[in-house]
């Protein structure tokens, strides 16, 4: 069933709304919509002018998924696009036609597409859809079996004393799968993913017990790996208030500090879209000043 909507003056049709894309949850497309509609007014200025990767599930959760960086061919005109050079690309391309997503109705355009996860590089296009220098930092704690998010936070804690020696403030989130990230404004200082490796070394160095700064998965048992090469131009990561493809609809959460420092358990730290609707609602945005 197709159901033509107007969002913000934008023509859409809408389909298969009933279609379950979390059956463990029994959470449709129609909730994915409204999530994303719902959250809109504090997600959109963190995807503002950042080219778009989605994770598709067309078929739910448990289904195949694709990422797509490329604009669909039957995208809306009125979606901003940008066409940018992606050097190394695996598919052979030199450039792709990247969507920007910066109002309501590209949002629902999107969440119709089961486009559940939303990622976004550290940088922005300007308004002639130049590539900008990056404006955030980010470091992506990953733990490894049998560390959780707990062990997460124990080095999100290190990793802002060390950052705020260089007076820069950090803002969590959980990733909405097993870690979290941290992120900070950055100013062109130096290359941040330069900045970032030497941090993960020197933390490593500090907490040998605790971290690690390689990828080597056979190292990383029991330790936080500091994915620092989130910084590399050519990556993304997932966008704050995105869905994750998990059993149940998890999102990427922004966080208090007190409750990164409080957490004892990984439960804890879980958020729904139901649950961070409700947080919005207290707390407004936690992930501004990001």
């Amino acid at each position: 069933m197709k159901v033509p909507v107007k969002v913000d003056g934008r023509e859409l049709t809408l389909s298969n709304l009933d279609k379950v894309l979390y059956p463990e949850y029994g959470f449709t497309k129609a909730e994915v919509i409204d999530y994303y509609s719902r959250v809109a007014p504090v997600l959109l200025p963190h995807l503002q002018g950042r080219p778009l990767t989605v994770k598709r599930y067309p078929n739910g959760v448990d289904g195949a998924f694709f990422f797509e960086k490329n604009a669909p061919q039957h995208t809306p005109s009125w979606v901003r696009r940008v066409t940018l050079p992606v050097p190394g690309s695996t598919k052979n391309r030199e450039t792709i036609e990247f969507a920007i997503v910066e109002d309501l109705a590209t949002l629902a355009y999107y969440a119709n597409l089961a486009a559940l996860e939303l990622h976004v590089p550290q940088w922005r296009v300007s308004k002639d859809g130049e590539a900008l220098p990056p404006d955030l930092l980010v470091l992506d704690l990953d733990p490894g079996a049998p560390a959780t998010i707990v062990d997460c936070c124990r080095v999100a804690v290190h990793i802002r004393e060390v950052l705020a020696e260089d007076g820069l403030t950090v803002t969590p989130k959980t990733s909405g799968n097993k870690g979290m990230q941290l992120y900070a404004p950055w100013d062109n200082r130096v290359e941040p993913s330069d900045y970032a490796r030497s941090l993960a070394q020197r933390l490593e160095k500090e907490h040998p017990r605790q971290i690690i700064s390689v990828m080597t998965k056979k190292l990383r048992p029991g330790k936080v790996f500091i994915d620092w090469s989130q910084n590399n131009p050519a990556k993304t990561t997932v966008a704050p208030y995105s869905l994750r493809a998990r059993s149940r609809p998890t999102v990427s959460t922004p966080l208090l500090w007190e409750e990164v420092e409080a957490c004892e358990s990984p439960d804890e730290l879980v958020f729904t879209a139901a649950d961070v609707l409700a947080r919005v609602d207290d707390h407004g945005d936690l992930f501004a000043q990001a």
